[in-house]
Order: structure tokens, then sequence, then C-alpha cells
């Protein structure tokens, strides 16, 4: 498959017959030549997480705040993905995004909009994930992997959040009660369905 750069902001994959399989709006963060470049050698995992957020708007306001005053960047996967099934880019796999703790170097993260424990993060009564992945997402996904794995030689894993960074911190709701900072992407994740069509392995650590 060949990429084709269409318009200003849109990646189109093409297939032998001329198909448009997938379009990637690229949508950089205002910091993104701030962040750390690498080659495509380096990477070897996707991330998937979910925004725990209500929609694209306020996941962009929050990608563009700046949480690192050193480097003056923020908090962001690479790839979003709305109800829809459309992909925005905010960062270049070629630069390290800060979206997983311990793993961003080598990883490329995907965020699908979902509202995950959203608006009470923290408070221990409202842990639970209740909204479903659209299969537009999934299949927006799905595509996405494979076009990462046809670009960059060296990846072979795939890993949700929650698998990676289990720090905990203490409710917000009760100080004496120790949360998993990070939950998502969540039960509902078709997480069978993907790793069968993607072709990676599931990575679990520590």
């Amino acid at each position: 498959m060949n990429g084709l750069l269409c318009g200003k902001h849109a990646w189109l994959v093409c297939d032998t017959a001329g198909m448009i399989d997938l379009a990637i709006h690229d949508w950089p963060l205002p910091y993104e030549e701030r962040l750390v470049e690498r080659a495509s050698a380096a990477i070897d995992l996707v991330v998937i997480h979910c925004t725990e957020l209500p929609d694209m708007r306020l996941a962009r306001e929050y990608g563009e705040r700046i949480v690192h005053a050193g480097t003056q960047t923020g908090n962001s996967g690479h790839y979003y993905i709305d109800r829809d099934g459309r992909i925005w880019r905010f960062v270049a796999d070629t630069r390290v995004a800060h979206h997983t703790f311990q793993y961003n170097p080598r990883s490329i993260g995907v965020e699908l909009v979902n509202l995950g424990r959203y608006p009470n993060w923290t408070d221990s009564r409202h842990q639970s994930f209740s909204e479903p992945y659209t299969k537009e997402q999934i299949d927006a996904l799905l595509a996405l992997l494979g076009r990462l794995r046809a670009e960059h030689a060296n990846l072979r894993w795939i890993a949700g959040h929650d698998a990676l960074d289990r720090r905990t911190e203490a409710a917000s709701d009760d100080a004496s009660v120790q949360l998993r900072r990070r939950l998502d992407p969540g039960p509902l994740f078709p997480w069978d369905e993907v790793v069968a069509a993607s072709g990676l392995e599931r990575l679990s650590e520590p």
C-alpha cells in the first residue's frame, strides 16, 4: 500500500485498485517540533488509550496544555480516533509523545474518544467504563495498525495503557483508598478482535 498526500491535512492510503482505505487528518500540536525526534527503527509498540473525555474538542484542549515546564510540551497520543472513525494525527510517528509512563521512546500512542470514567477519574465510587467503542472506531484502528506495521519494520507489540502503567493514587473521595491511575482502554475494548486482526502480539507488563 502507498501513502499519498492529499491536500494539506490528510494522508490517503490506497490499495492496488485505487480505493481509499484510510484518511489521516494532520493536526499537529503547537509544541510538536519541541518533542524529541527518533528513528522509525526505535518503534516496536503501540499503546491503546481512551481519552476519558466527552469529545475531540476537549481531547485537543488537553493535548495542547503545557505541563512539562522544562520543554514547554504536554501529554498526548500520536493519533486520535473519533467515534465516527475519523483519525487525527497530533504528533508525527518520529517524535516521542508523552502518553505512557516509561514507554514513550519506543511506542506510538493511539487514543480513542470515549467517556471512560469522565469526569470522576479519581472517585472510588465511579470507576466503571460504560461506553462501548463503535464499529467505526475499531475498523479505523485496524486500518491504522496495518499502516503502522507497513511503515515501521520493528513494530511487533500492542498493549493497553492499563497494562503498562500500574501506578496508584489516593481516591479523591477517600484518601485511604488507592486507585489505579490508568484503567484505559477499559473492559469494553475488544482485545481478542484487535489482536487477531492486527498481526501484533499483546504485551502485558510488568
